[in-house]
């Protein structure tokens, strides 16, 4: 049975309510900041991810408690598409659409180029880069029939400039720009945008266990860790935070960002203006 959400009157505090937001990999750091987010300013929300089912189910229930809206959680794997259709006619059958879709999903291996593991190469490709390919095809028809939609990818500082040892991950996140703009083009006349936030570093609970464990093994202070080594392209030498990112997507859904689409919204504190 369809649960679909009313169509309510936006108010200017609440102005998703009545609408309803897939976020892939949201049940932590930066997806579960925009998940809580778009929330807040009244949408229903289905997350995405892996993890703890208990933390999961703590998060979702805080969702509902803290923002009064509806939360589903759908375990989808976005390495398989069948997965990944499997979600979106559960959202569709759940709150009739998805209005704003938030590809975050995605994962990271550090290597050379000819010691790359081929099957980290295909992992990274798929997560990274085909999922937001399927969601998107997935979304659109049905944010035409509501001539209505907005699409936000999250992006890298690194789909924007390359790094040593991250073919992969730079690869597929240069391939995320090109669809954004390619979809927004697509779909310029229907009443959709598209558009990519490209973070930086921000801090997250991975964030934090990253410095942590390099402290540890080179004996150094914590803040030399984040100011020289994690924060070492970061002119501003601060961490942007999960708040910021949803703040932003947030406001890519608003009347104000209507006529913002195909663009990248760099959220690296300078680090891409070298």
């Amino acid at each position: 049975m369809s649960t679909s959400v009313p169509e309510k009157a936006p108010t200017t505090d609440r102005p998703l309510e009545g609408k309803a937001s897939l976020v892939t990999g949201s049940t932590s750091g930066i997806g579960l900041g925009i998940a809580r987010a778009l929330a807040a300013a009244g949408s229903a929300v289905i997350i995405n991810g892996f993890g703890k089912p208990e933390e999961i189910e703590a998060e979702k229930v805080s969702i509902e408690k803290d923002f009064g809206v509806s939360v589903s959680y759908s375990d989808a794997d976005m390495s398989n598409p069948e997965a990944i259709e499997e979600m979106f006619d559960a959202a569709f059958s759940e709150f009739g659409a998805v209005d704003v879709l938030v590809n975050n999903a995605g994962i990271q291996h550090v290597a050379p180029l000819e010691e790359f593991p081929v099957a980290k190469w295909d992992a990274i490709i798929a997560i990274d880069l085909s999922s937001v390919f399927h969601t998107t095809r997935l979304a659109i028809p049905r944010m035409i029939e509501k001539g209505w939609g907005r699409i936000i990818n999250i992006d890298s500082a690194h789909g924007l400039v390359g790094s040593a040892f991250k073919s992969a991950y730079v690869a597929a996140k240069h391939g995320v720009l090109g669809l954004t703009k390619v979809t927004a083009l697509e779909v310029a006349e229907k009443g959709i945008t598209c558009n990519a936030i490209a973070p930086g570093y921000v801090h997250t609970p991975l964030v934090e266990a990253q410095i942590e464990d390099q402290a540890k093994a080179h004996g150094i202070p914590r803040e030399e860790v984040v100011r020289n080594v994690l924060l070492a392209q970061q002119p501003n030498k601060r961490f942007a935070t999960t708040d910021e990112l949803g703040g932003i997507a947030v406001f890519l859904t608003s009347d104000a960002a209507a006529s913002i689409t195909g663009t990248t919204i760099a959220v690296d504190g300078g680090w891409t203006a070298h």
